[in-house]
C-alpha cells in the first residue's frame, strides 16, 4: 500500500498552538472559582511564558525572516516565517489585552477585598508619604542612577527585560541641555513592590510610581514633562554550535553576557506613554511598529497596568490568609516501600521495581537514593546526570560528600540548560572543588536524560541500582511538576545505564542497548516502529491502542505515522500540555485521534507512551517529547515499565485518571482551538490530579461535589509555579 502524502493544511502551527497553550494559561488566572493567589500566579506564570517564547521562539523567526532563509526552515504547515510573527503579533496582542482586563477588572480588585492595596503615589496618606520618604532617602536614592542621552552620552544598552523609566525633560537651570531625554534604571535589588504599613490591610506602591513622583530631585535643574515605563525583550538564544572552546564553563560565561546584548525583539510601554517619547525609545532600538505593508508586523505593546505581572506573585508571598492559596499536602511514600528507614531503599529496588508519581508519591527517595549512597560503606561508585536543579540541591550536596567519602563520583552537569545556565556554572565549580568528577557532555547535544546510578559491592558481587526519571533532580519543582520516576535493578537496564555513561563521559560507542532507548541514535526510529507496529495490527484485525502523555507534539514524521495508524482505525489518545502540531478529527485522515491538554495545579510534565491494548501493551516512560530537538539535538532516554504491579498502576489508574477528566481538561479542534471539556447530565465530576492526589491511588475516597466546594472554600486549589515565587518552565 502506497503511504499517503499529507499536506502543509494537515498540520497545526507549532508557534500558533504554543500561544494557545498560554491562553489556557490564562484562563486559569480568568477562572473565579479558583483561589485568588493562585489566580495572582497564573497571570505571572502566563507573562513568564511570554517572555520566553519572545526570547527564543520569536527571536528564532526574525532572525529567519530577515536573514538568509533555508527552504528546510519552513514550518510543516507551510507558513513563512514573516506571517508567522505576523500571526503571533495579532494574537499576543489580543491575549494581553485580555490578561490586563483580568488584572484590571478582576484579579486587582479582588485582591482590594481581601486587603491588598496597589496605591498610585497621589493616593497616599502622610504617614505613607512618611514611609516613602525614608525608604526613598535609605535605599532608593543611593542606589538609582540617572542617565541622560545626548552626545555626551551615548544611550545605554537596556538590559534584557528590566525595567526603566523614560522621560523627557525641559532645563529649568544650571547646565544641560535645553532638551533632555533621559532613563533610571529601576534596579532589581529593590522591591518592585514597596510596602507601605503592615496590618489587616496591606498597601503598596509599585517602585516605578515612587520613583516616577521622584524624577525632579534624581534630574535637578529639569522639569519632567512626560514620563513611562518601558521594558525590552531580547534574543536571547545565543548560539552555541560550532564555537571552539576548551573549556565550556568559560563559554557558558560568556554566553550569559551576551544574553543582555541581544537583538530587541519586543517593547513594552505604558499605555498612556506620548509618543515623543516612543520616538526615543523605538529609533535606537530599531524596533518594528507595523506600516501596514505586507511584510509589516509591530513589536510595540502599550500595556494598560504594571509592565511585568511576575513581580504581583510577592503579593502571594505575604503570610497568612490560607484561604486564599491551594489546600496544602503531604506527598506519600512509594508504593512497594514503606517510609524512610522500614527497609533500605537498595533491599527494596532489589525485591522488585518502584514506580513513583510525583508529587502525589515523594520525592524523597530519590533524594535517599543519593544521599544513603553517600553514606553506604559497600557503594563504590555514584554517577548522576543534572539538568536542572534547585538552589540548595540536596542531590548535588549528597554528591559532594559522596566524593569526600572516597567514592567514585561522576556528575555530567547540563551547561546548556536554557535559563538554568548560571545556576548550574556555580554548581559545577562546587562538585569540582568538592573532588567530584564533572563533565559537560556535548557541545552540539543538550544532555536532558535524567538519570542516577548507584554501584554497590554486596559481597562478592557487583550489584547496579538505577533511578530513571522524566523529570529533573529538584526537589523544589518535585512538589508543584507531574513527572514519573522508576527505581530498578533489572541487570538489562543498568547494563545500559553504564554504558550511556561511558558515552557521555568518553564518547564510548559500540554498546548493543538492551532495554533503553536512546536519542539521537535510536529514539526517533523506534518511536515510529511502535506506532507502525499498531497500524499493521489493526490492519490485521488484531487489537491496537495508541496512548501517550508528553508535553509537545511537533515532529511531522510522528504526526504522519500518527495519521496513518488513525486510518487504520488504531484508536489513539494523546494527552498533550502545550504544542500539538497534530490536528485530529479530520475525515478520512485522524478521526480516531483524541488530543487533550490538562492544565491544573501541577504542571504536567511526565511523559508517557503506551503502544497496544491491554496485556499487549509496551508501556514507556521518557525523558523526552516528540520534537525534533528531542530526537537529534538532546542526549534522551526512553526506558519500559515492565513489572506487574507498575503496569497495573499505569494502566488502570494513572491513565484513566487523566482520560477521564471533565474539569480541567480542554479538548483540541481540528482548527486548533480548544474548548472545556464537558458534563453530560447525571455525569460524575472528576479532576485528575484531584483523583490522584486525594482519590484511589491515597486510599481516600474520590472528592464529590460537596467535598470539592468545601475544599474550595477552606483552601481553594490551582495554579503551578515554583516556590519562592519563581515562575513554572514549560
Amino acid at each position: 500500500m502506497t503511504e499517503q502524502s499529507f499536506l502543509s493544511e494537515h498540520f497545526i502551527n507549532r508557534e500558533l498552538s504554543w500561544l494557545e497553550f498560554n491562553a489556557r494559561v490564562l484562563e486559569e488566572a480568568e477562572d473565579e472559582t479558583n483561589p485568588l493567589f493562585e489566580r495572582v500566579k497564573f497571570l505571572s506564570i502566563f507573562s513568564s511564558n511570554l517572555d520566553e517564547f519572545f526570547m527564543i521562539r520569536v527571536a528564532g523567526l526574525r532572525e529567519q525572516a530577515f536573514g538568509d532563509l533555508a527552504p528546510q526552515d519552513y514550518s510543516p504547515d507551510g507558513l513563512r516565517p514573516i506571517t508567522q510573527l505576523q500571526r503571533i503579533a495579532v494574537r499576543t496582542q489580543e491575549l494581553v489585552a485580555a490578561q490586563y482586563r483580568c488584572w484590571n477588572e478582576s484579579v486587582r480588585p479582588a485582591l482590594a477585598e481581601h486587603g491588598f492595596r496597589l496605591l498610585k503615589h497621589d493616593e497616599l496618606n502622610g504617614d505613607q508619604r512618611a514611609v516613602l520618604d525614608r525608604f526613598f532617602a535609605e535605599r532608593a536614592f543611593p542606589i538609582l542612577t540617572p542617565m541622560a542621552v545626548d552626545p555626551a552620552h551615548p544611550s545605554p544598552r537596556y538590559h534584557n527585560r528590566s525595567l526603566y523609566l523614560a522621560a523627557l525633560l525641559d532645563r529649568r537651570t544650571g547646565l544641560g541641555p535645553a532638551h533632555l531625554f533621559a532613563v533610571v534604571q529601576l534596579p532589581q535589588v529593590l522591591p518592585r513592590l514597596v510596602s507601605l504599613g503592615q496590618g489587616d490591610d496591606l498597601q503598596f506602591i509599585l517602585l516605578e510610581d515612587a520613583v516616577s513622583a521622584r524624577l525632579p530631585e534624581l534630574f535637578g535643574g529639569f522639569d519632567v514633562l512626560s514620563s513611562t515605563t518601558f521594558r525590552i525583550t531580547r534574543d536571547s538564544d545565543v548560539e552555541l554550535l560550532e564555537q571552539e572552546s576548551d573549556d565550556m564553563l568559560r563559554l557558558i560565561e560568556k554566553r550569559l553576557r551576551e544574553r543582555q546584548r541581544g537583538q530587541a525583539v519586543r517593547l513594552e510601554v505604558a499605555a498612556d506613554v506620548s509618543e515623543a517619547l516612543i520616538r526615543m525609545i523605538v529609533e535606537p532600538e530599531e524596533i518594528k511598529e507595523g506600516d501596514g505593508t505586507p511584510d509589516s508586523y509591530s513589536e510595540l505593546y502599550r500595556i494598560p497596568g504594571p509592565l511585568d505581572l511576575t513581580a504581583m506573585t510577592e503579593l502571594a508571598r505575604v503570610p497568612g490568609r490560607e484561604h486564599l492559596r491551594d489546600t496544602p499536602f503531604t506527598p506519600r511514600p512509594p508504593r512497594g516501600r514503606g517510609g524512610r528507614g522500614s527497609e533500605d531503599l537498595f533491599t527494596s529496588i532489589r525485591r522488585q521495581d518502584i514506580l513513583v508519581h510525583h508529587p502525589f508519591d515523594s520525592f524523597e527517595p530519590v533524594v535517599e537514593f543519593v544521599s544513603r549512597a553517600a553514606l553506604d560503606p559497600t557503594v563504590l561508585a555514584i554517577k548522576q546526570t543534572l539538568y536542572r536543579t534547585s538552589g540548595d540541591s540536596p542531590v548535588t550536596r549528597a554528591l559532594m560528600a559522596a566524593a569526600e567519602n572516597g567514592k567514585h563520583v561522576t556528575a555530567l552537569v547540563e551547561l546548556k540548560a536554557r535559563f538554568d545556565e548560571a545556576n548550574n556554572v556555580s554548581w559545577a565549580r562546587q562538585l569540582e572543588r568538592a573532588g567530584v568528577h564533572v563533565v559537560f557532555g556535548f557541545l552540539d547535544l543538550k544532555t536532558h536524560c535524567k538519570l542516577s546510578l548507584v554501584v554497590r559491592q554486596e559481597g562478592n558481587v557487583v550489584r547496579r541500582y538505577v533511578h530513571l526519571g522524566t523529570g529533573n533532580y529538584n526537589p523544589t519543582t518535585a512538589v508543584l511538576y507531574t513527572d514519573l520516576g522508576l527505581f530498578t535493578a533489572d541487570e538489562d537496564i543498568c547494563a545500559d545505564a553504564s554504558a550511556l555513561f561511558n558515552l557521555l563521559t568518553g564518547y564510548s560507542q559500540g554498546h548493543h542497548w538492551r532495554k533503553l532507548v536512546v536519542a539521537p541514535g535510536d529514539l526517533h526510529r523506534r518511536t515510529i516502529e511502535l506506532i507502525d507496529d499498531q497500524t499493521r495490527r489493526a490492519r490485521a484485525g488484531q487489537p491496537a491502542r495508541i496512548f501517550a502523555k508528553l508535553n509537545a507534539l511537533v515532529d511531522y514524521r510522528v504526526i504522519e505515522s500518527l495519521y496513518r495508524a488513525s486510518q487504520a482505525g488504531v484508536p489513539i489518545d494523546l494527552v498533550v500540555r502545550g504544542i500539538c502540531g497534530l490536528r485530529p478529527g479530520m475525515p478520512g485522515i485522524s478521526e480516531n485521534i483524541r488530543v487533550r491538554s490538562i492544565v491544573d495545579r501541577f504542571l504536567e510534565h511526565s511523559r508517557l507512551y503506551i503502544f497496544g491494548a491491554d496485556e499487549d501493551a509496551q508501556i514507556y516512560l521518557a525523558s523526552a517529547d516528540w520534537m525534533p530537538r528531542n530526537f537529534y539535538r538532546r542526549v534522551e532516554v526512553m526506558f519500559p515499565i515492565e513489572a506487574p504491579k507498575a503496569r497495573e498502576r499505569i494502566l488502570e489508574e494513572i491513565v484513566p485518571a487523566y482520560l477521564r477528566d471533565n474539569v480541567k481538561a480542554r479538548i483540541l479542534c481540528a482548527d486548533g482551538s480548544h474548548y472545556r471539556a464537558t458534563r453530560g447530565e447525571g455525569e460524575l465530576r472528576h479532576r485528575c490530579q484531584e483523583e490522584l492526589l486525594y482519590g484511589r491511588a491515597g486510599g481516600l475516597p474520590v472528592m464529590t461535589e460537596q467535598h470539592a466546594g468545601q475544599a474550595h472554600d477552606a483552601h481553594a486549589e490551582n495554579g503551578h509555579p515554583k516556590a519562592g515565587g519563581e515562575t513554572a518552565r514549560v
